[in-house]
């Protein structure tokens, strides 16, 4: 079924680790959930030899595991579950990873953008059938977050802070009465929330200012912050897991070799400390430098080389990709990553060698062509 998908969600992708997690399972659970907390943050982090399991678990989500915790706590309890931090920091992932743990169904989701109203958070109705019938509860089309309470799952809400604040603000009432009144009907006109039900929600702490929280709703979220992955091996990590799902996605026989992902790394530690000393906004990159960055990099490299190159990854084409996903602003962000070229990359090309010579004429070209 999962080569049907172009993207599987969670609960399909590792159904069968899922089904055999909660064979073994004895642990109590709260409400309706699948699984026990326990299982949930061995789903997520994998399993140690400590763990004494029959098989292994691969780690899905890498970071901190009182992020996860205290996220598992949460949905523990009445309130709800807001995970905030920098793009590219895997807010969604572990968002989507807690709700198919417990619930296997992580897809009642609500995108909020400028144009987010408050019907995808409570409901609206089928305009033929309320012509032909009247309003009724058949007529009525739930949101994912009703679809969420009626049937006591997790919903989630993407970017929290892209939607206006009226429509924040509908959330309130969900998160405190756990009930969505329907004033159209006038039997069944109320629908409550079943034990179980929560909501995950993620927001971009680089879009605060744009729909600020209110007061109110705060205070109905725990908040987790996700920070930034900064250390090197964790973030290996990282790329290394996405890059194996992507190779095996496309059915491509190519190996990444160790440099060229410590080159990347080493650009984007590079690159991140500029960031940080650059005295206004002009002297940074528009991009986050994130890990899902440099992995959508990565990927970009991989796709490149095995459709157009030699089915050899090549640090000529890393670097074409690398310019070409962080030069977004011309000639702001070009000057910048030729600064960083001439600046370091040639000096260390210099001194260390090896495939670093290749990377810095690759970079060049690239930015030769985009100027």
């Amino acid at each position: 079924m999962t080569e049907q998908i172009l993207r599987p969600p969670a609960e399909i992708k590792y159904a069968e680790e899922l089904d055999w997690l909660e064979s073994i399972d004895d642990g109590p659970k709260p409400f309706s959930w699948r699984l026990s907390p326990r299982m949930v943050r061995l789903f997520i982090l994998g399993s140690e030899p400590s763990d004494g399991l029959d098989r292994k678990i691969e780690q899905k989500w890498f970071g901190d595991r009182t992020f996860v915790e205290r996220s598992i706590v949460t949905l523990a309890s009445d309130r709800g579950l807001l995970l905030i931090g920098d793009p590219g920091t895997g807010k969604s992932w572990l968002a989507e990873l807690l709700a198919a743990a417990i619930c296997r169904n992580s897809t009642l989701v609500v995108q909020g953008t400028a144009g987010t109203t408050e019907d995808h958070i409570k409901y609206s109705w089928n305009v033929s059938m309320v012509i032909a019938k009247g309003q009724s509860r058949e007529s009525l089309i739930p949101s994912p977050i009703m679809t969420a309470m009626e049937q006591g799952m997790i919903g989630r809400f993407e970017e929290l802070t892209r939607a206006t604040s009226d429509v924040q603000d509908a959330l309130i009432s969900i998160l405190s009465e756990k009930y969505i009144s329907i004033p159209e009907l006038e039997h069944d006109n109320t629908v409550f929330a079943r034990p179980g039900f929560s909501i995950i929600a993620t927001a971009n702490s680089r879009d605060r200012g744009v729909n600020d929280l209110s007061s109110a709703l705060k205070r109905r979220f725990n908040f987790v912050r996700i920070p930034v992955v900064t250390n090197k091996n964790r973030e290996a990590e990282i790329i290394r897991f996405r890059t194996a799902e992507l190779l095996r996605r496309h059915q491509i026989d190519l190996e990444v070799p160790p440099s060229l992902l410590d080159i990347l790394l080493r650009s984007f530690a590079d690159l991140r400390a500029a960031a940080e000393s650059a005295t206004s906004d002009d002297e940074k990159l528009e991009s986050s430098l994130s890990t899902a960055e440099q992995i959508g990099i990565l990927e970009d490299a991989i796709l490149h080389s095995n459709f157009f190159g030699e089915r050899t990854l090549t640090p000529e084409i890393l670097a074409g990709s690398l310019v070409g996903a962080l030069a977004r602003r011309s000639p702001e962000d070009l000057a910048i990553l030729n600064k960083y070229l001439h600046g370091v990359v040639e000096p260390r090309s210099k001194e260390e060698g090896g495939l670093w010579p290749a990377f810095l004429d690759g970079g060049r070209q690239a930015i030769a062509a985009l100027s």
